[in-house]
């Protein structure tokens, strides 16, 4: 079956190399990886699948990694993923929601078989798609195995883009742009805001006219009105109203890789209170983004931030942005990096992450954000849409 690939087996077989260096230091001799992102960074596994157990297998000593999945989705691992044929690994349907077996039985009845029954064993203990049923199956078939918390040991090794991950981000963020420019295009008074909805999610997946999107990993956050007290709401099927505040994050994605991007847009007589605060916030980002370059630390970038917007009077308790590319359903960030006091990763070229100063009140909020990519000698702008609060 011939194989579609979005890198280079070269490139999978380095992302596989800098990832068992991290388990060796760890003291990892198998690692079980479930989240879907992870299985596609190492492997290229791509499918609607994740809803049903799977996982890729990667033993130390193993040139190959093995998948494990659903037996009507190998196909899929045979032709998005460069992994050969024996090292696909289909499990029949009968495991499927069953309340008498469980997937991760198959898993370790191919550890046992291959040997590796009385290893350490890396799981993913902390990700949205590895249950503790999963582990309660690998731990009573795999006894004599030592298990160790592995949640995030890939997330930080897919912290440094490769050239080629940064075009496909890069991708991303024209078709980020252009769904922000049909949301700003969309959203009216007298307009249904699920009809702006709609129009987003075409632009999102329609791309370009070189190259499509894909689904996003979040679905496009636009409340308004009172609503955007809070960041993390959809939309209804209200009417946008004169006075309104929009808050727009949304985010480009071409093959699985993000690009993050939220505006604020009012409509008519907005509060005056929404202008000063979008200031702030426009004038933080303004004077963050000066001094971020390669050796600083993501608790630098915030402690900028903090100081620029404290003469306001204007308080954010929440983390300033987080380290975002490669993912699925239901988060496009990568859980490694976060831009806050106490996080003091080192940033370094190739870095891509979202500086998303959001400060949302109790009656309101603005949302102006910078999807940013770090490098050499200093910060490159992954998107150049008008840093300001949108007005209609």
């Amino acid at each position: 079956m011939e194989k579609i690939l979005a890198f280079s087996v070269q490139e999978f077989k380095q992302r596989l190399e800098k990832t068992k260096r991290s388990m060796e230091e760890k003291g990892i001799e198998v690692l079980v990886v479930t989240d879907p992102a992870n299985m596609n960074y190492l492997t290229g596994f791509d499918g609607w699948s994740f809803y049903v157990h799977q996982c890729v297998v990667i033993m130390i000593d193993q040139e190959e990694p093995f998948w494990v999945g659903r037996g009507q989705d190998s196909n899929a691992a045979r032709l998005t993923s460069y992994l050969s044929d024996e090292n696909i690994y289909p499990y029949t349907d009968d495991y499927v929601q069953s309340l008498v077996k469980h997937p991760m039985d198959f898993v370790a009845d191919i550890l046992k078989e291959k040997g590796y029954d009385k290893k350490v064993v890396g799981t993913e203990m902390d990700t949205y798609y590895y249950t503790a049923k999963c582990q309660e199956s690998l731990q009573s078939n795999l006894p004599n195995c030592k298990f160790i918390d592995a949640t995030s040991l890939v997330n930080w090794v897919k912290l440094i883009k490769s050239d080629l991950e940064i075009e496909y981000i890069k991708k991303a963020a024209v078709i980020a742009e252009k769904t922000m420019d049909a949301a700003f295009k969309s959203i009216d008074i007298g307009v249904r805001q699920n009809e702006a909805a709609a129009n987003v999610y075409h632009a999102q997946i329609y791309g370009t006219e070189e190259y499509g999107g894909d689904y996003t990993s979040i679905v496009p956050l636009m409340p308004a009105g009172i609503r955007t007290s809070t960041p993390h709401l959809s939309w209804t099927d209200e009417p946008y109203r004169n006075g309104d505040t929009v808050l727009v994050e949304i985010a480009g994605n071409y093959r699985r890789y993000h690009c993050p991007l939220s505006r604020t847009i009012i409509l008519g007589d907005a509060p005056q209170k929404v202008k000063d605060l979008a200031s702030v916030v426009v004038q933080g980002i303004e004077d963050t983004l000066a001094v971020v370059k390669p050796g600083i630390t993501c608790e630098d970038i915030e402690r900028t931030w903090a100081k620029s917007i404290a003469k306001s009077g204007f308080i954010k308790d929440s983390r300033v942005g987080y380290s975002f590319g490669l993912n699925y359903p239901p988060d496009w960030g990568e859980h490694t990096v976060s831009i806050r006091p106490g996080d003091k990763t080192v940033l370094e070229p190739n870095m891509t992450l979202h500086f998303m100063p959001g400060i949302w009140l109790d009656d309101c909020g603005v949302d102006i954000s910078e999807p940013i990519r770090i490098t050499e000698d200093g910060v490159e702008l992954l998107t150049r849409y008008p840093r300001r609060l949108l007005e209609k």
